[in-house]
């Protein structure tokens, strides 16, 4: 989840869960709206959150809840007062506010039990009902206009807990890779937390323990309960939050869907909303690349744009209002079909079963054959321009290479940014591959200089990117030599479908995975638009072979491709039953 306060909001709008990334955001947008972020529900709407929940009393003094614990899901307070207190991993508290009667406690992880972010204490002699994470979901469903006032206040109180920075903290020398790596991790997984220079905070007497500690350990995570984590990766970090959820072995899902970018969201939030058993897992984050989208301007809906973020943040709580199990970070890293149910591997051993498979990996930026570029990857060189990024080349030159929708997105938001920005084109100019709004644009910023005829041929620096090298034939019939410390690379892309090798799905000459197939005789096999050779496994998205690559198609290709599963379901059962 993700959620970002630059989103031009109209009051009635909620924002996605994707805002912030630390203590940059300014909090007087949530200020005016706290009447919505902690409503007080009349008598009849308590009446009406009753029916979910079951009752139950505190004494004073008690603690409802604690940071790290199991999310038991939402409070509604009947009488007493609650006292909610948020807290860093260098033990820092902060008073949240204080709820009594017709205050509900929870926010956007309560709707699939994640753990909690802030402490939760009695103090008086409380009673209140509790609403388990699945009593919840159905509240949301069944009571419409009162699910929509409880999911904004949800959605809108992980947008305070981001932008004060509550949860673990991060600390690192500067720009170290992993650092930058686990903190785009926690910001697109929107999830709160507060980075720490060593370097330029050494004076912080809450680090003195932490100071000395050895090169090899840092980038250190301090999780909020206490514990402390030494350079961890993603899935160490994930698994101590408490993001990774526990799966049933017995249970078949209807479908799996395996990526969370905007078709496989919409696979997600359609399925679940008509009643199948759904799962769906992401090695990285929700959105894929529409995510690191600065503004995304051509959706239909958004007149004023989006970033892919905030798009992939509202998907993201959709599905799990409609029940959709989510599983990030959590890679598949094999596919066993030939029998009902269809198998998926993960990397981690586990093996989840399914009646259908949903392939919705999308595509990665290419990595150009460019001597040096894994060395520097991480130490300069960027697939993805988010606010991480742009923050690393504030009033500094940086280097773009593309020439596609999302190379002249990134450029635009980087321009406002960086000193100025070198944007390197292969071809003759943009209009073949880029939106005409987006290449306006870029012709009006005067520091986005294009060079055209464009292909890099070097790289150098000492530890971190310091210059390039690139040949342009029409400026200079001899190589030159750019002085950049940071270089984005949106140079094309690559299908992610080389887990689909042991299931022997047909993909064409580029390895993109070819739909309208499976007729193969058995009794369900009938050749669906999104389905591959192999029945029960669909293809939507990037993917796909021939797909049109844009948000818009990617999405109604997730949601058409539910209207097929179920009919593939239904020829599955019937032959069963025959």
């Amino acid at each position: 989840m993700a959620i970002s306060q630059s989103e031009a909001m109209t009051p009635e709008e909620e924002p996605g869960p994707e805002a912030g990334g630390g203590l940059e955001a300014p909090y007087s947008t949530l200020e005016s709206r706290s009447h919505q972020m902690f409503p007080q529900l009349s008598a009849d709407d308590m009446a009406r959150v009753r029916r979910f929940g079951t009752p139950q009393n505190w004494r004073a003094g008690e603690k409802l809840f604690a940071i790290g614990d199991t999310g038991r899901g939402m409070y509604l307070i009947i009488s007493g007062s609650v006292r909610l207190v948020r807290r860093d991993g260098l033990g820092r508290e902060h008073q949240i506010t204080e709820q009594g009667p017709g205050h509900f406690l929870a926010e956007v992880g309560t709707l699939s039990g994640r753990p909690a972010l802030v402490d939760g204490v009695a103090v008086s002699d409380t009673q209140g009902y509790a609403i388990t994470p699945e009593r919840l979901r159905a509240l949301l469903v069944a009571e419409a206009e009162l699910g929509e006032r409880i999911m904004r206040a949800l959605i809108l109180r992980r947008v305070g807990l981001i932008e004060f920075g509550s949860g673990p903290v991060l600390v690192g020398h500067g720009t170290e890779p992993q650092l930058v790596a686990l903190q785009a991790f926690l910001r697109r997984n929107g999830y709160p937390h507060t980075v720490i220079d060593i370097d330029a905070e050494r004076d912080c007497s809450l680090l003195l323990d932490y100071a000395s500690a050895p090169a090899s350990d840092f980038p250190l995570v301090i999780c909020a309960d206490g514990r402390v984590l030494r350079a961890p990766d993603e899935g160490q970090l994930a698994s101590c939050l408490g993001l990774l959820p526990e799966f049933d072995p017995a249970h078949v899902y209807d479908v799996v869907v395996v990526g969370a970018g905007p078709a496989g969201l919409a696979t997600a939030v359609y399925a679940a909303s008509e009643g199948l058993s759904v799962a769906v897992f992401d090695c990285r984050s929700p959105g894929g690349q529409a995510g690191a989208s600065a503004r995304i301007e051509n959706y239909l809906g958004f007149p004023t744009g989006i970033s892919g973020q905030a798009l992939a943040g509202r998907a993201f709580v959709q599905a799990l209002k409609f029940g959709a199990h989510i599983a990030i970070p959590l890679e598949v890293k094999a596919l066993h079909c030939g029998a009902d149910p269809i198998r998926l591997e993960l990397t981690d051993g586990r093996m989840i079963p399914s009646h259908t498979v949903v392939i919705a990996t999308g595509a990665q930026y290419r990595r150009p054959d460019i001597a040096a570029l894994e060395h520097f990857e991480g130490r300069g060189v960027y697939y993805w321009a988010s606010p991480v990024e742009a923050k690393l080349c504030k009033n500094e030159p940086a280097m773009l290479v593309g020439g596609g929708n999302s190379a002249g997105q990134a450029a635009v938001f980087l321009a406002s940014h960086a000193a100025h920005v070198h944007m390197l084109v292969r071809g003759p100019g943009l209009a073949a591959t880029m939106s005409r709004y987006l290449i306006d644009r870029i012709g009006s910023l005067p520091n986005i200089t294009l060079h055209t005829h464009a292909q890099i041929s070097a790289l150098a620096g000492e530890g971190w990117l310091s210059s390039v090298r690139y040949e342009c034939r029409e400026e200079s019939p001899t190589p030159i030599t750019l002085d950049v410390r940071h270089l984005f690379l949106f140079i094309g892309a690559d299908p992610n479908a080389a887990w689909l090798r042991t299931c022997k799905v047909e993909v064409d000459e580029k390895g993109f995975v070819r739909t309208g197939g499976g007729a193969l005789g058995c009794a369900a096999a009938v050749p669906y638009p999104l389905q591959t050779s192999v029945p029960g496994v669909f293809a939507i998205g990037d993917v796909r072979a021939g797909s049109t690559k844009r948000v818009a198609a990617a999405v109604g290709e997730g949601a058409a491709v539910v209207a097929q599963i179920h009919d593939y379901l239904a020829r599955v059962q019937a032959a069963v039953a025959r």
